[in-house]
């Protein structure tokens, strides 16, 4: 379909003559989303009271001030039943998009910007992302078995979610106390799509889809980066050479493979 539905278009914002909006995808939520089509804008549609939407319009406008290549609030029409949240476009490429070799050029510069993220003072962050929340949201998930098999490792499949949250739940008090040692403010989806490059200079350059930032464990963000960069990169030695490169210029100590695992498995049952 290269239009709205009936329904859609009712909600949705005008825009000048000569210009529509035309869908792009489903969110991970669920959400409708739309793009100008001249490029300037996004707009996402939410049927139901929109609470996914009304946390990614605070966050993108606490953001604004940082320069941090955010997407700007254009429009926000929430109601009891729909909400529609219209952001300007970001510009470039998502990661995701990059070949191998161009995502290892820019590799370096994505890993800057969620620093210049993860180096906001946490203590002027209103929004938490905090483990106990994500743990509660998965015992949420998984009872109400919404689980994607398809974001799940693929080692884990075959398990039964509700074993895979008890694997969890024993780790829970040694990561509540790591948390709590280093926690910054995290992107909570920190995805290749989610990080916008400039595709001549091979710079990131922003970043979008921001409706689960908030404090918590810098680990949050550091296991997506390097899980999903996996999809791009041929081989298992750009793999590593990229995990190397982002402790390296983060300046951490030793990488902590344990709690990297611990991440990417509770990630998953987060969505649903």
């Amino acid at each position: 379909m290269n239009t709205p539905p009936a329904s859609d278009r009712a909600l949705l914002p005008r825009l000048p003559a000569g210009h529509e909006w035309l869908p792009v995808r489903h969110g991970e939520s669920g959400d409708r989303v739309y793009r100008c089509s001249d490029g300037t804008a996004y707009a996402k549609l939410s049927t139901g009271p929109g609470d996914d939407l009304l946390e990614e319009f605070h966050r993108l406008n606490w953001l604004a001030p940082f320069g941090l290549g955010t997407p700007a609030v254009l429009n926000w029409r929430p109601s009891d039943d729909t909400a529609v949240l219209v952001t300007s476009a970001v510009r470039g490429v998502p990661a995701s998009e990059l070949s191998a070799a161009d995502l290892a050029r820019a590799w370096p510069s994505i890993v800057e910007r969620i620093d210049a993220l993860h180096t906001l003072p946490p203590a002027i962050c209103p929004f938490e992302r905090g483990l106990a929340g994500m743990f509660a949201r998965a015992e949420d998930v998984v009872a109400r078995d919404a689980v994607n098999p398809d974001f799940l490792a693929e080692e884990d499949r075959g398990t039964p979610f509700p074993i895979l949250l008890d694997r969890l739940r024993a780790e829970l008090p040694r990561r509540l106390t790591q948390q709590a040692a280093d926690r910054v403010v995290c992107h909570g989806d920190a995805c290749m799509p989610n990080l916008m490059v400039d595709p001549d200079t091979l710079r990131c350059v922003g970043l979008i889809d921001l409706g689960r930032l908030g404090t918590a464990d810098r680990y949050v963000d550091l296991t997506l980066m390097l899980a999903n960069a996996r999809e791009t990169w041929k081989t298992p030695e750009q793999a590593q050479a990229a995990h190397d490169q982002l402790f390296e210029i983060l300046c951490l100590p030793k990488p902590d493979a344990e709690r990297l695992a611990f991440y990417l498995r509770l990630d998953p049952l987060t969505w649903g």
